[in-house]
């Protein structure tokens, strides 16, 4: 059993939010931690592993911050420095589209040592949730991971890929420019994408539709991503009118269809 080690932090990756995608190493060392500083989007039922530690609310949701990164960046150095066991607890993987970079270099700069635990990234929960590969040898020999939401002054570079199944994170409530993008890059009007919001979770939504009514469908709660390719393609996708189906996982975990707004 991994315990947690006094006057380190360590980046753990809490999942997609189901308690029982995370890791063994992941729920050892919350349960042996002495301070969680985690992110809005871990669930209570994660943060019930962390029973014995002083866990604190360090979110950004949505453009509103209840705390800076800068003062993130902090508390981790002084509750290390005072001896404690510190674990910053990110949604799904820490290096995928966090500030883990932003981190790990100010605790490298403090001398505080630390560790990554990798957790499952929304993209594979998504792709579960679906039952439908990400990556096909028939067809999609590559996957391409972005964000729909950048640092202030950057831009996302086209994924220019022939064939690769697009995952954007963070797609944002208007999908209009998600599509204005995808469309740039020569993608068909009729190639399948599919919205899946708070993946893994119990009231989790999926929504199909094409490229060229993605922009018509309505915002589901957050957190949501958006796979676009032809491995999602369904055998009665053709009949695919711009009217999305939408399904929610029910407590047995068997779907049910709805209609999307």
């Amino acid at each position: 059993m991994t315990a947690a080690g006094p006057g380190t932090v360590y980046l753990v990756g809490a999942g997609p939010g189901d308690p029982e995608l995370l890791t063994l190493k992941a729920a050892h060392l919350l349960a042996t931690a002495d301070v969680v500083l985690h992110d809005d989007l871990v669930p209570a039922a994660v943060l019930a592993h962390a029973a014995h530690a002083l866990v604190i609310n360090v979110g950004k949701r949505c453009g509103r911050k209840n705390i800076s990164q800068e003062q993130i960046h902090a508390m981790m150095i002084e509750e290390a420095r005072h001896g404690l066991a510190v674990i910053r607890l990110k949604s799904g993987d820490p290096l995928v589209f966090g500030r883990a970079g932003e981190e790990m270099d100010a605790l490298r700069a403090a001398g505080i040592p630390f560790e990554v635990v990798p957790g499952i990234t929304a993209a594979f929960a998504a792709a579960a949730a679906l039952g439908r590969p990400l990556t096909d040898r028939r067809g999609a020999s590559s996957v391409s991971f972005s964000a729909g939401h950048h640092a202030p002054g950057s831009q996302l570079e086209p994924a220019s890929l022939a064939g690769a199944t697009r995952v954007i994170y963070m797609p944002g409530r208007d999908l209009l420019p998600v599509a204005e993008q995808l469309r740039a890059e020569g993608l068909p009007g009729e190639l399948p994408c599919v919205i899946v919001s708070r993946a893994a979770q119990p009231d989790q939504q999926i929504v199909r539709t094409t490229l060229a009514q993605l922009e018509r469908i309505a915002s589901l709660p957050a957190p949501s991503i958006l796979l676009a390719g032809e491995v999602l393609r369904e055998a009665d996708d053709n009949q695919l009118t711009g009217i999305a189906e939408s399904v929610t996982v029910s407590p047995t975990n068997q779907p049910q269809p709805v209609q999307a707004e």
